[in-house]
């Protein structure tokens, strides 16, 4: 995926392995990501909310909210995100769930919101809501 950057030299393979080198921003929304230094010490306390949140429907909020906050990687992070967020919804007993094409707009706009606006509640409402209609 990243070999034409890699050939044309607007990446060295180092950028990537490991978590991302350098800024990133994300397209149509107003969070801007922790830096790259900011990453390094910030996943260590992701993997320790993950580990000491007991109730599985909030790890899975969290975790999948989290992990897309701090953005670790170049590319691919919600994509990982949401594998995150459905390995913990299997590990709570909930089934697996793919968020619908028809309902990107819900879920960037939740994401925004807890990002931005410092309100996770949306973004719970609408994973919930997703869980409860089947649509897993």
């Amino acid at each position: 995926m990243f070999a034409p950057s890699v050939t044309a030299g607007l990446l060295k393979p180092s950028d990537l392995a490991g978590y991302r080198n350098g800024q990133v921003f994300i397209r149509k929304s107003m969070h801007v990501p922790l830096s790259r230094d900011a990453v390094r010490d910030a996943m260590p306390a992701f993997f320790d909310l993950l580990r000491e949140e007991e109730h599985p429907a909030v790890r899975i909020v969290l975790g999948h909210f989290v992990f897309v906050y701090i953005h670790p990687y170049l590319d691919g992070n919600r994509r990982m995100g949401r594998f995150l967020m459905n390995v913990m919804m299997a590990a709570g007993g909930y089934p697996w769930t793919v968020i619908p094409l028809s309902s990107r707009n819900a879920y960037m706009a939740g994401l925004e919101k807890a990002g931005v606006a410092e309100d996770i509640a949306p973004f719970a409402e609408f994973l919930g809501e997703l869980v409860r209609k089947g649509l897993a």
